[in-house]
């Protein structure tokens, strides 16, 4: 298969994405993004709530790193089916409404739980709607946006997910306010129901949007390529190690900054102004894509994007760094860890026949969920005798390890000359 054949975006298929896109105008967008906003607003109140539910519920540290972990199983078992699925139907707003309607039951689930048990069965099926809500609304990007508006468009829809996850834990502060052990139970299950309501008014611009995928006949569904034969295809391993490494970094910063901050008597409030600072520098960023990628080749953004984001993480877990540098630290690496999703959501769906777009998404969904299960396992192994900077260093190691990926792959691929401005060459 060529190169041209596996990207799957002769002048043809083009031209239709390109009218199918103008007809809308960009309302399709508009919706998508808010129901984006919304669903992820409701997803990031619910998560970090879930532990003090666990704990309200006289559940302990294993409990919850074991309700935790349900979030991620199911995806990594149902994603690549659900990519076939997403690929035949013309239908794509019933696949995004299902993802909404998912994360509404299960935060109407976490708000009725009584049991441990009962907390990680909903989280299990909000892990199962945020796969689905991801993978028909990356779908849609895909299907409906011109060749020269992925990059734009991916940029824009990962900012709106960024948006919702800054304001989900802020909201989650909010309303829980300073509710102690006794009335931890009651404040988490007014929240719960909050993010339900927060997520079912994300179902009106999903139905709105209308969205309509190219569909597959059942000739082109016969031919389309395996789970191997994907993996196998030129730029798909690189975009899939790229885009897990980008994700267990923020997951890391996430979960290791407070363990961080707390050893150097850093208040939760300021890891909390911390944290908001690396989302809405993440948000800038990927508002700006369109314009950096003028400038700049997709490829060098993608290596600075890993090797800056990397370079934020070391200078943060460096003893001598106060408040100061750690919010520089953070703003800088934001910025630059915000830029490689939307890129190699670009470049995997640009590697594979139009025909498998969904498939090779769901694919990369489904190996940043094992990443998000296997490396913050391995960073919390060494982070055990070394202490919490030492996950932070595993982070950076990854981080810069897959920085040197996409210059690797054009020197193996016989382009070893640099970028030019505005040259979008696959990693």
């Amino acid at each position: 298969m060529t190169a041209s054949e596996s990207g799957g975006l002769t002048n043809t298929a083009n031209g239709a994405r390109d009218r199918a896109a103008g007809t809308s105008g960009g309302r399709w967008l508009l919706l998508l993004l808010l129901t984006t906003v919304l669903t992820q607003t409701a997803l990031n109140l619910v998560r970090p709530l879930i532990s003090y539910r666990v704990i309200a519920l006289g559940g302990d540290g294993l409990s919850v790193g074991l309700v935790t972990a349900a979030f991620a199983v199911l995806p990594v078992l149902v994603a690549v089916p659900l990519g076939r699925m997403a690929d035949r139907t013309r239908r794509g707003w019933i696949i995004l409404a299902a993802g909404v309607l998912l994360l509404t039951g299960g935060a109407t689930s976490l708000a009725t739980t009584t049991s441990v048990f009962a907390v990680a069965a909903s989280n299990t099926v909000l892990g199962l709607g945020h796969l689905v809500f991801m993978l028909a609304a990356q779908g849609a990007v895909a299907a409906l946006s011109p060749a020269h508006s992925l990059d734009r468009n991916f940029g824009w829809f990962t900012a709106a997910a960024s948006a919702g996850q800054l304001a989900g834990p802020a909201l989650s502060g909010l309303l829980l306010g300073g509710s102690d052990d006794r009335h931890l139970a009651q404040a988490t299950t007014e929240a719960f129901w909050v993010a339900a309501g927060a997520a079912l008014l994300a179902l009106l611009p999903a139905l709105l949007s209308g969205i309509r995928n190219g569909g597959n006949s059942r000739a082109e569904s016969a031919r389309k390529p395996s789970t191997a034969m994907l993996l196998r295809m030129p730029g798909v391993p690189s975009g899939l190690f790229v885009s897990l490494a980008l994700l267990a970094g923020l997951d890391l910063i996430t979960a290791y900054l407070p363990l961080i901050a707390e050893g150097r008597g850093i208040a939760p409030a300021v890891v909390g102004l911390l944290l908001s600072l690396r989302a809405g520098a993440s948000i800038a960023s990927r508002l700006l894509l369109d314009r950096l990628l003028r400038f700049v080749g997709r490829t060098a953004l993608v290596t600075a994007s890993c090797s800056v984001a990397a370079a934020g993480m070391l200078v943060v877990s460096l003893p001598a760094t106060g408040v100061l540098g750690m919010a520089a630290g953070l703003l800088v690496g934001g910025f630059f860890l915000g830029l490689g999703q939307p890129l190699t959501m670009t470049h995997v769906v640009t590697s594979v026949p139009e025909t498998a777009r969904s498939t090779a998404l769901a694919l990369r969904l489904m190996s940043n969920r094992v990443g998000q299960v296997a490396l913050p396992f391995a960073a919390g192994i060494i982070a055990g005798p070394v202490g919490a900077a030492g996950a932070m260093w595993v982070g950076a190691g990854i981080l810069a390890t897959a920085g040197v990926v996409p210059q690797a792959r054009k020197l193996r691929a016989g382009r070893s000359e640099r970028d030019t401005p505005g040259d979008n060459s696959q990693l």
